[in-house]
């Protein structure tokens, strides 16, 4: 069952658990005005005990260098708290601001979140 985190500024947060993985769906801008609603939401996740995070970007309209830095935020509280993320659905323009930055390397990209969820997180 898909949960409602937030909605404001245009952005949306949703998330459900899939196989171990909890996949958090953002629908909108993620741009200075919004970035922090993202971060917030996913940081409010990891302080209920979710460990291994799917970011569905297939929804993103937009993303901006704030919008890239509230990932790269989340991603190291994330591997503070020994889990994993994996970045789905990403659209052109997010993956070309990722390459652009040099992150494509770092992150784990899929397709769709049903192949980044297709097998339970490691350990």
């Amino acid at each position: 069952m898909r949960t409602n985190i937030t909605r404001k500024n245009d952005l949306m947060v949703n998330y459900e658990v899939v196989n171990g993985w909890t996949v958090v769906e953002i629908d909108g801008d993620v741009d200075v005005h919004t970035a922090s609603v993202m971060r917030d939401a996913l940081l409010g996740l990891i302080e209920q005990e979710h460990r291994n995070f799917v970011l569905d970007l297939g929804f993103v309209t937009f993303l901006d260098s704030m919008g890239l830095g509230a990932v790269v935020a989340i991603a190291k509280r994330v591997r503070e708290n020994q889990g994993s993320l994996r970045i789905a659905s990403a659209s052109g323009l997010a993956q070309r601001i990722f390459r652009i930055s040099g992150l494509d390397k770092a992150y784990d990209f899929y397709d769709s979140s049903w192949e980044a969820t297709r097998q339970a997180p490691p350990g």
